[in-house]
């Protein structure tokens, strides 16, 4: 599919096919390779301004040879340009015993120096690292435009940068079209280098910053090379629901999603209940403005002093108790909806449902029609924990095959990966400088390295065994077998002991989803994980049980609802087949190529335990 993006070729310059404006990426990308054809070009570009500065304007004399025809020109101006002493030839001849009044009535015929300055913007517009120069006539741009964070958008011509700086092209503008202010006061990044920490309070202002734009730049060149690498290799794009009643991974910290907050059945109100507990705001307001009207009517009226201290008193205690209710309604908790308290049968969905924490199980289902697919969106988990590689909403590349096995699902997962980290380094190259310079100097080789070098596989045993052989390590969590690896333990693995991506396969039963295939041994799964240097796990995946016997006990010994997995089972009642899939988990993959090292700074609203933002 052909690219809808504005190109400059030459000499000649597409602007976007939905503004009239061009972006920036298009210019400076085109004269950082040497191409100068797009000088004396007229563009309209847009942006906001990262700084700022003023010039004041020297004035020009005119060439020796400048014709006294030209027109606009007076002939004390070109008097002035031809003789740039002319001035003070005017001081001494006049002396100082000539009359005040004849030196300054020659004086004024001298055109004053131009008071005019330049102002010279920096700008960005998000589409690439580089900043523009914009230059203007003080007299044509307002005083606004030169603050942090102003949008401008700019007509003018693009000529060579006049400045000895980073810019090989400025532009050169006639006009200001748009002028969004900021309130200087007020905005956040008026500070220069703002911590990454302190922009989280901020989601909606920092990707003006240049580290969060290239990281969502960056964000998104893995979102279309995941797009391309499962459509070159013959998959579907399936959306898969995030609402749903099963829960792919057994876990209880799931969110619930209900109609039913604040609709259970309402006790009778005892006697002597205040009357902040039964009045709604809405009324006493209503009353308020009834009971002043008339005050005002008593205090135009002089006859009736009585009445008004009486409608004055009555008046002062609504507006108490409006103010306690206010109180009331803002220190109000949200009462939690417990399941043995509610009918759920009478919930918008009929019964408990909860935003899904893996789409996978759904996601078999059309494997199992149409072979090979894979879906991408929003997974969620209910665990308060706090750290720096877990969110409460995260994005999930996640993928199933019909028709194959363990081998298959970990081969799949090694190249997708692989793929994602190529597709990195060949198409972000100037973002992945500038998070290089910025952020983690070695993150381009880490990248290049894992592209390049094989990946060891070692079962879940023969990691056990690798572990208990470190004397010299002292993990904090107690090492035996049949219980998950910790983060500390798979870090040595890939950190220190193998210094590569490690895939690890055939968990203990325990430590896994019901629906992964159970070995012949009767004791491990055919599940696997790949453990990336300084991330961690960052794929996830299985070959699913296809057995139906076995499924249904393993079922039951998750003890969950058969009822509520029956469709589940009915996959391997009607024309069952091997199959196996896998789960990336994107915000850790935006981790890992850009060197951050925590994930709320890898996505754009994060939301974490207590904290939403907006």
């Amino acid at each position: 599919m052909e690219s809808q993006e504005p190109k400059a070729t030459g000499s000649t310059l597409t602007p976007s096919m939905y503004s009239n404006r061009v972006m920036l990426k298009t210019v400076l990308e085109s004269c950082d390779g040497g191409d100068m054809g797009l000088v004396s070009k007229t563009v309209v570009v847009g942006g906001w301004v990262k700084s700022s500065k003023e010039v004041k304007n020297h004035p020009v004399p005119l060439p020796p040879d400048a014709s006294p025809e030209r027109k606009g020109l007076s002939c004390l101006e070109i008097l002035e340009s031809r003789i740039p002493c002319f001035r003070t030839i005017i001081r001494i001849l006049c002396g100082p015993a000539s009359s005040p009044s004849v030196r300054e009535k020659l004086e004024s015929l001298i055109p004053k120096p131009s008071s005019s300055s330049t102002l010279f913007l920096l700008i960005n517009d998000g589409s690439c690292i580089s900043t523009l120069q914009v230059s203007i006539d003080s007299t044509r741009a307002p005083m606004s435009a030169g603050q942090t964070g102003t949008c401008i958008l700019a007509q003018g011509v693009l000529q060579k940068a006049s400045s000895n700086g980073k810019q090989t092209i400025e532009l050169k503008a006639e006009k200001i079209l748009h002028v969004g202010t900021v309130e200087q006061d007020k905005y956040p990044l008026s500070r220069k280098r703002l911590p990454l920490d302190s922009l989280r309070d901020y989601p909606h202002i920092r990707p003006r910053t240049t580290t969060v734009s290239s990281v969502t730049r960056i964000r998104s060149a893995l979102d279309f090379a995941s797009h391309t690498f499962f459509r070159d290799h013959g998959f579907l794009h399936v959306q898969m629901p995030i609402i749903t009643t099963t829960d792919a991974e057994g876990s209880s910290e799931k969110f619930q999603v209900t109609t039913l907050l604040g609709k259970t059945n309402k006790k009778e109100e005892p006697l002597g209940v205040s009357d902040a507990d039964t009045v709604s705001l809405e009324n006493v307001k209503a009353a308020i403005k009834k009971k002043s009207s008339v005050v005002e009517l008593l205090k135009r009226s002089d006859s009736n002093k009585e009445a008004l201290a009486v409608a004055l008193q009555d008046l002062q205690e609504t507006n108490e108790l409006a103010q306690q209710i206010e109180a009331r309604e803002k220190s109000k908790p949200v009462t939690a909806v417990k399941p043995g308290s509610v009918n759920f049968n009478e919930d918008f969905f009929g019964g408990q449902n909860y935003l899904t924490v893996s789409g996978r199980l759904h996601l078999e289902s059309y494997a199992c029609a149409i072979g090979h697919v894979y879906s991408f969106g929003p997974r969620f988990r209910a665990d308060k924990t706090v750290s720096p590689r877990h969110v409460a909403e995260m994005w999930t590349v996640e993928v199933e095959m019909a028709f194959s096995q363990l081998e298959d699902a970990m081969k799949c997962a090694e190249d997708y990966f692989k793929f994602l980290c190529r597709w990195i380094l060949v198409n972000c190259s100037e973002d992945m400088k500038f998070v290089s310079r910025r952020i983690d100097q070695t993150i381009t080789h880490r990248l290049e390295y894992m592209t390049t070098s094989s990946y060891d596989k070692i079962s879940y045993r023969e990691a056990v065994e690798i572990l208990r052989k470190v004397p010299d390590k002292a993990f904090e969590a107690q090492l035996q077998w049949g219980v998950p690896l910790t983060a500390e333990h798979l870090s040595y693995l890939a950190d220190d002991h193998y210094k590569r991506p490690v895939i690890i396969y055939d968990y203990p039963k325990a430590v896994k989803p019901f629906y992964v295939r159970l070995n012949d041994d009767g004791t491990a799964v055919a599940a696997f994980e790949m453990v990336v240097p300084k991330i961690g796990t960052v794929i996830t995946g299985s070959q699913n049980e296809e057995r139906f016997d076995m499924l249904s006990t393993r079922i039951k010994e998750f003890d969950l609802s058969r009822d509520q997995y029956d469709w589940y089972l009915d996959l391997r009642r009607h024309g069952t087949v091997k199959h196996s899939g896998f789960s990336l988990q994107f915000d850790l993959m935006v981790l890992l190529t850009t060197g951050l090292t925590d994930i709320r700074d890898a996505i754009p609203f994060p939301r974490s335990h207590g904290k939403t933002n907006n």
